[in-house]
């Protein structure tokens, strides 16, 4: 093993009884490495179908094979081939950091791990971490983090409650529903400290301590641990703080942001883990530089010079455009919950609120998350050029004798995991076509651009319109269960037979419901909108997906509208609404449709990945020229909607887009998908689908991005910190 991987000790927790022959099941289900390698998946499918479209989950279907369903699966030569298939894979990945990119292009590196902390990761639906874009990106950054052999640890919480189950009402209203998950039942372990026990941590709250368990996610190369509340050493009080996924309460949530920060903090110190860099990935875990201040404060620096050592070796990523979206807390919060620390440390309350404020003194602003993680970050960047550009604006009141021509913000364009994201059939064709080296070259654009136009036009039409034929499946599927449970009759469930048409130009729509994302755009010339979709020759077919917080009102208003359009007008057939936007949902729809339409109000979209997604599977973007949508150069890659043209009254934006939208989908899009050659091929629009492979895919994958971090971000601090290396093969 490379010196550089981190070992835990953890505990076996679920009742799980397997043959000699097949043991190492365990070690794989426990390692989401198979969420993002389709062999594993079929493996475990093979294993028992039924439960497997169930759970997706293999800890959950290894729970559920009954003993003697093990007899005929040893005598089965399909999957005890796919079993040492899978295994020898598996072994050869975890054995092999010392040739993956970080020790070939890095092998003097002699520091410590780095640690990535952030409220929320999005690794598989199974786990239910996450609630939207940043948990998904948090989660594709482990993954390639663990792809490329960085020396790597993430922190966050291990939520009780997850964010909101949605139901979709007969009138389109959305209903929150928060199960409690069973632990055991995750691909999760109890992580053990040195006394052999699920370790547990201490952080002073006012008037008594909160114990922290820990857990350990493991993906791939890289440990993720998760911090929960919910344990018998707790207040009944205390047990939600790691309950609910952004809880309305700002008590209740800045609790859970100290535990995030604060308490991970002390996990690592527990584990005797010293980072040569601190990634706080937005402001809800920035409590972090508090606590690491404590520290050096503790070896005799003065409150100044402990927020320099601090920033030396921290680094920030702000997503968020726009100053309401930052998180903030009144004083009287703050005053509340770190008076304890003010008077152990020696730290005076003012000092301590003074990171938080614009400047000092100035404390009649709420203290923000945002400025405090700025205020003790050498290094802080937006999460695509225009965001930096933006946040520069934004925050340079913050930044001290900063000249007109310096931009203290940088820019780290984000990007997605490709084999995450990436369909069975069209993984297949990849494997043909450029060799299975393709994982190996996911930032050589030249490597892609040759690869792609090597694929036979007909076999990649072909792939496409099979993943699409999934997402026609899966979505019936969906929408039948929703209206059986809305009471329709067996007919009308009958009619969903001939729920979207295989043959139609489909254009995916999927993504947190704000308002800003505007949705509802595409609605706003509903008269135009009817002939463009319900064009004879030319129809079209559009699928909605989407969450809105529970706090958002009009972002439900928005859901309620488009779930009615698709129910009871004349649009119904094209226009569709799936409820319960998840990562299954995501992962159908960007691999199955043709087009993928994003259309916010620039420049509110700080970078968005969905978009990254679909061009991995063929799918063609459809955008605003906003956030990642503006880095791409290649005009026949997809289609921006309004020019880039901003104007000050939001009326007139959206009059403006929404025309510039209608005009594309009429007169460039849907002839484009429509044009059939003798042989039945769009070959203009395949040579679109390869253009916008060869054009994102190697640009826009968090392999380029996690290697950016490295190379801007964590191996500077690292020099900055002068971090010793830990020894090698260390176990805790």
């Amino acid at each position: 093993m490379d010196k550089n991987l981190l070992k835990f000790r953890s505990a076996p927790l679920a009742d799980i009884e397997l043959p000699t022959e097949v043991a190492r099941l365990r070690d794989l289900a426990y390692n989401l490495w198979w969420s993002w390698n389709p062999q594993a998946r079929r493996m475990f499918a093979h294993i028992q179908p039924g439960l497997w479209a169930i759970y997706r989950n293999p800890v959950e279907l290894l729970i559920n094979i009954e003993p003697h369903h093990w007899e005929t699966l040893l005598e089965d030569d399909v999957f005890l081939t796919m079993y040492k298939s899978v295994l020898r894979e598996f072994d050869t990945y975890l054995k092999s950091t010392g040739t993956a990119w970080f020790a070939k292009n890095h092998p003097e590196y002699a520091g410590g791990p780095f640690a990535y902390f952030s409220t929320e990761f999005g690794f598989h639906e199974s786990l239910r971490t996450y609630s939207g874009g940043l948990g998904i990106l948090s989660g594709d950054h482990c993954k390639s983090a663990s792809d490329l052999g960085l020396p790597f640890i993430g922190i966050g919480p291990l939520y009780k409650n997850g964010y909101f189950e949605q139901e979709v009402e007969p009138d389109g209203r959305q209903q929150h529903f928060y199960p409690s998950y069973d632990f055991a039942r995750l691909p999760i372990l109890p992580l053990l400290g040195d006394d052999g026990r699920q370790l547990v941590v201490s952080l002073p709250f006012p008037g008594r301590q909160i114990y922290i368990r820990v857990w350990l996610a493991q993906v791939g190369r890289v440990p993720v641990l998760l911090l929960d509340t919910d344990n018998p050493k707790n207040e009944p009080a205390d047990r939600p703080i790691t309950g609910q996924l952004y809880v309305s309460g700002r008590e209740m949530r800045i609790c859970q942001e100290i535990v995030i920060g604060m308490g991970g903090v002390r996990v690592l110190k527990a584990l005797g883990i010293e980072p040569s860099c601190w990634h706080m990935n937005e402001g809800h875990c920035a409590f972090l530089t508090l606590e690491r201040i404590r520290g050096y404060l503790k070896t005799g620096l003065s409150f100044a010079d402990a927020c320099k050592e601090v920033a030396k070796s921290s680094v920030f990523t702000t997503h968020t455009p726009v100053p309401a979206g930052n998180e903030a807390f009144d004083t009287y919060l703050i005053r509340k919950y770190f008076a304890d620390y003010c008077e152990k440390s020696g730290v005076t309350m003012e000092q301590l609120i003074d990171l938080g404020m614009p400047a000092a003194g100035e404390n009649h602003h709420p203290f923000s998350m945002t400025i405090l993680a700025l205020n003790l970050s050498s290094y802080c960047n937006g999460v695509s050029q225009l965001h930096g550009q933006v946040s520069n604006d934004m925050w340079r009141h913050v930044f001290k004798n900063v000249k007109p021509n310096e931009h203290p913000v940088k820019a780290i364009t984000n990007g997605v995991h490709t084999q995450t994201w990436l369909g069975f059939q069209m993984s297949d064709v990849l494997d043909k076509y450029l060799t299975p080296a393709w994982r190996d070259n996911l930032m050589d654009e030249l490597f892609w651009k040759r690869g792609t136009a090597n694929i036979p036009d007909k076999e990649l039409w072909e792939v496409h319109q099979m993943q699409k034929e999934n997402l026609i499946r899966f979505t019936r599927s969906r929408v039948r269960s929703q209206l059986a449970r809305h009471g329709n009759s067996p007919d009308e469930l009958r009619e969903l037979e001939e729920l979207l048409n295989p043959e139609w130009l489909t254009i995916g729509f999927a993504r947190r419901f704000a308002t800003y994302k505007r949705a509802d755009l595409l609605f706003r010339d509903f008269d135009r909108l009817r002939r463009i979709l319900k064009n004879v020759e030319r129809p079209i077919q559009m699928v909605f997906a989407g969450k809105a917080h529970p706090a958002d009102k009009p972002g439900q208003e928005l859901i309620r509208r488009i779930f009615e359009v698709s129910r009871h007008s004349d649009l119904r057939g094209h226009i569709v609404f799936i409820e319960n936007y998840n990562m299954r949902v995501a992962r159908m729809l960007v691999q199955g449709v043709d087009v993928w339409l994003n259309n916010p109000r620039r420049p509110h979209e700080a970078s968005g990945t969905s978009g990254m997604k679909a061009p991995i599977n063929g799918g063609i973007n459809f955008s605003i020229a906003d956030g990642w949508w503006c880095e791409v150069t290649n005009p026949e890659a997809g289609w921006t909607i309004g020019e880039g043209k901003e104007l000050d009254n939001p009326d007139a934006q959206d009059a403006h887009d929404s025309e510039s939208l209608y005009s594309l989908m009429e007169n460039k899009i849907a002839p484009a998908y429509y044009k059939r050659d003798a042989d039945g091929l769009p070959r203009d629009w395949i040579k679109l689908m390869k253009a916008s492979m060869a054009t994102v895919v190697p640009r826009f994958s968090t392999a380029r991005m996690v290697r950016d971090y490295a190379e801007a971000a964590y191996l500077p601090a690292a020099k900055r910190s002068g971090v010793v290396a830990a020894p090698p093969e260390q176990t805790w």
